[in-house]
């Protein structure tokens, strides 16, 4: 008897998730990174490493970071790799992204994830370039000190 087309997409979903669960940062490096928050909409990660950590390649849905420490990273993906540099205190948009991480500075990295469930309303155009590490422009909107 063949399996009923309900049964087949049961099987479709159930990989699809296992596929994303294999690339959640809370899955792929437990070390640095704990789940904090989460409902429906929204997931809240904090991620915490010391200089010379290192991550294996995992998965962002769009996400709005907040640094709780100043640090310098390393990202990288797909042969492409960026440096970051941010001070304490700052949030930043992070667009839906794979990469790994190095902590390349001298001090822990310690930040703040909101992670979105909804997905992007546009999506990448095609040839489009993934975009890789936070947007490090001011923010618009900005309170002033």
């Amino acid at each position: 008897m063949r399996p009923s087309r309900r049964h087949l997409l049961c099987r479709q979903a159930a990989r699809c998730y296992r596929a994303g669960m294999q690339s959640d940062p809370v899955v792929t490096n437990p070390q640095f990174y704990r789940v904090i928050f989460e409902n429906e909409r929204v997931r809240v990660l904090e991620y915490l490493d010391r200089p010379g950590d290192e991550t294996v390649p995992h998965r962002h849905p769009d996400s709005v970071m907040f640094t709780l420490t100043a640090f310098q990273r390393r990202l990288s993906s797909g042969g492409r790799s960026v440096d970051v540099d941010l001070p304490e205190g700052v949030a930043r948009w992070l667009s839906a992204q794979e990469h790994s991480g190095s902590n390349i500075g001298d001090t822990a990295t310690h930040t703040i994830f909101v992670e979105l469930k909804e997905p992007a309303p546009v999506p990448l155009p095609p040839g489009g370039t993934a975009p890789l590490g936070p947007d490090t422009t001011e923010p618009r909107g900005a309170l002033p000190d």
